[in-house]
């Protein structure tokens, strides 16, 4: 009888979910060959198959060696290093489709196989379902895909992690470009939030690249974001900074009379004056709040000539011809000069302080500052959105939108590289919630997340989503993590220290791809999100090589070790090549290029 080329050893030892499995003397660990293909015999991260009666049982490699054996072999010390520590994972009828979990266990000496890539099509179905996509293929066999299930990949959130070098990048691209092959999917929708500029170049065939100061010619576009489109709480955390909750009230009520000035002059379909509030998505100009709220504060008093002794004017400074020298422009952010407090002389020419100011002088400078900030011209003046002194716009919120997740392509990267860092949570934090506003109040339309499902995809999440911050984006995230699955919104988050990461963030993420991880307290958040079976599988995390993942989670059938494919781009992270760098000669200098790039905010 010829010995069965996939058998490997026997069960010796069940513990719960964990088995101990013998290795055969003839089994020959290393590279073993079925029917033609290789396989690693003996590996952490590969798979193993029990037959139990009509049902296969399978499991995950966790420990080779001897600390795999027995704790009663060990104290005897005659145990060898022949053993091999599985965790059972699930079973599935024999030809039949793989489920999670175990209705039964191995016993004593019941045998053990290697799974083979005849085995991993029984698991994962016949043929090439159309729900399942390859982001690559098993570590320990080159010929078995690693398929992940799209619907459990993105309804149930994800997160992919690893240190600086793993390869974290390159998987996502690698995972993006498979998720929008516009063969497959021609519907996918794919925002991207990328924090450095990566992706542009690895995704150009398929993205629409928004970008502060977009270059045209390498096809960018602008990135533009009314401000009137933030809700008042975003809007004054970037605009104003912190008030007091009778500044806050006296602001927003200006704000809402604005607003309806405009809806006034620029009707909107539906949308009556009574309901407008002050975080309805109407334009206004914001040029104009702050002339309005600088008057206020600023203004002084003169008695009105030949008026009555309660009645005032505006003390405005005088030229050579008695006529005021600067009555002040909203739009150019110039302010109009008044005189200073005068209480002694004439009584007609005594100058008093202005009527109920808020107190709020210091804001309303920073606000001027930002205002004129060519840096921040992508907010506070958006182009075809910016509101005219009435609110009139030539553009709504809709075409922005529409070029954002309805465009031709299937992905768009929202370029923030050249985004001023002290602003950069309270933004992304906006962007997200105009994003998932938008899908929810579209959710019964062709538009909405549950005929077209929305994939958000939030780049070095550690920056602005870190446990010990509480902004706006970590609401925003928090509340699409608990909500969104019911709109057809889903969450990738992508960062090298997940140690850093909100843990109730994390929690929310169903699907893990780890890349290397070297830092124990890193590894420890994996492992303590990993089921209790499979908290040793954790242990290979540092070990992993550049390219290499741990895929667990909802969306992978079996926990398993895979090499990532590699897309044709490759992102703008990859690491710098020192020694082969140094060897050659000195190029061309040209840091007068890069001072031009430096003073554009722009990479030629």
């Amino acid at each position: 009888m010829l010995r069965d080329p996939t058998f490997i050893g026997t069960v010796q030892d069940v513990h719960g979910a964990s088995v101990t499995v013998e290795l055969s003397n003839d089994t020959v660990t290393g590279l073993g060959f079925v029917n033609g293909e290789g396989y690693r015999i003996g590996q952490v991260g590969s798979f193993v198959r029990i037959p139990l009666g009509f049902v296969d049982l399978y499991g995950v490699v966790s420990q080779v060696g001897a600390g795999a054996a027995p704790a009663s072999e060990q104290e005897e010390r005659i145990f060898g290093n022949r053993w091999v520590k599985v965790q059972m994972v699930g079973e599935g009828l024999r030809g039949g489709l793989f489920e999670r979990g175990l209705s039964q266990h191995p016993t004593i000496d019941d045998r053990v196989h290697l799974v083979t890539e005849a085995d991993l099509r029984a698991i994962y179905g016949a043929g090439d379902p159309e729900d399942y996509v390859s982001v690559g293929h098993l570590a320990s066999a080159e010929s078995i895909p690693s398929l992940v299930n799209i619907n459990k990949l993105l309804t149930r959130h994800s997160a992919v992690v690893g240190t600086t070098g793993s390869g974290k990048s390159t998987t996502v691209a690698g995972l993006l470009n498979s998720l929008s092959n516009p063969s497959r999917y021609p519907s996918a929708r794919i925002v991207v939030f990328d924090i450095h500029g990566e992706y542009s170049r690895a995704l150009s065939d398929r993205a629409s690249v928004f970008r502060i100061n977009g270059d045209t010619t390498k096809n960018q576009q602008l990135l533009q974001v009314p401000f009137w489109a933030l809700s008042f709480d975003e809007l004054s955390a970037l605009a104003l900074g912190k008030l007091s909750d009778a500044q806050t009230a006296a602001v927003a009520d200006v704000i809402v009379q604005l607003k309806k000035e405009s809806l006034a002059q620029q009707p909107r379909d539906g949308v009556d004056e009574s309901r407008v509030t002050v975080d309805t998505p109407i334009p206004f100009c914001l040029h104009k709040l702050w002339f309005e709220l600088h008057k206020r504060e600023h203004h002084t008093l003169i008695p009105r000539p030949g008026g009555a002794a309660d009645e005032v004017d505006p003390a405005y400074v005088l030229d050579a011809n008695a006529l005021p020298a600067q009555l002040g422009d909203a739009m150019s952010v110039t302010p109009p000069l008044y005189r200073t407090v005068k209480t002694t002389g004439p009584a007609n020419e005594r100058v008093q302080h202005g009527k109920d100011p808020l107190g709020i002088r210091q804001q309303l400078a920073g606000l001027a500052s930002k205002l004129r900030d060519p840096r921040l011209a992508f907010l506070f003046n958006p182009g075809q959105w910016l509101p005219d002194l009435q609110g009139c716009t030539s553009a709504d919120i809709d075409s922005l939108l529409e070029s954002w997740v309805g465009g031709p392509q299937p992905i768009t990267i929202l370029d923030l590289s050249g985004i001023p860092s002290s602003i950069l949570n309270d933004l992304i934090g906006a962007l997200l919630r105009i994003l998932y506003d938008a899908i929810f109040w579209s959710r019964n339309l062709p538009e909405g997340g549950r005929e077209r499902p929305l994939l958000l995809v939030l780049e070095e999440a550690h920056a602005y989503l870190a446990k010990e911050v509480s902004g706006s984006a970590a609401m925003a995230v928090r509340r699409i993590a608990k909500e969104g699955r019911k709109y057809g919104v889903s969450l990738v988050v992508i960062s090298q220290r997940p140690s850093e990461v909100n843990k109730t963030l994390l929690s929310q993420c169903s699907n893990f791809v780890s890349m290397r991880l070297t830092n124990a307290e890193d590894q420890g958040v994996i492992k303590r999100l990993l089921p209790d079976s499979l908290g040793g599988f954790s242990d290979i995390l540092p070990t992993l090589d550049t390219g290499e993942a741990l895929v667990v989670g909802d969306a992978s059938l079996l926990p398993s070790r895979i090499r990532i494919d590699e897309p044709q781009n490759k992102p703008n992270s990859g690491t710098v090549n020192f020694w082969d760098e140094w060897q050659t000669q000195v190029k061309e200098k040209r840091l007068s290029t890069a001072v031009d790039n430096w003073r554009k905010q722009s990479i030629q």
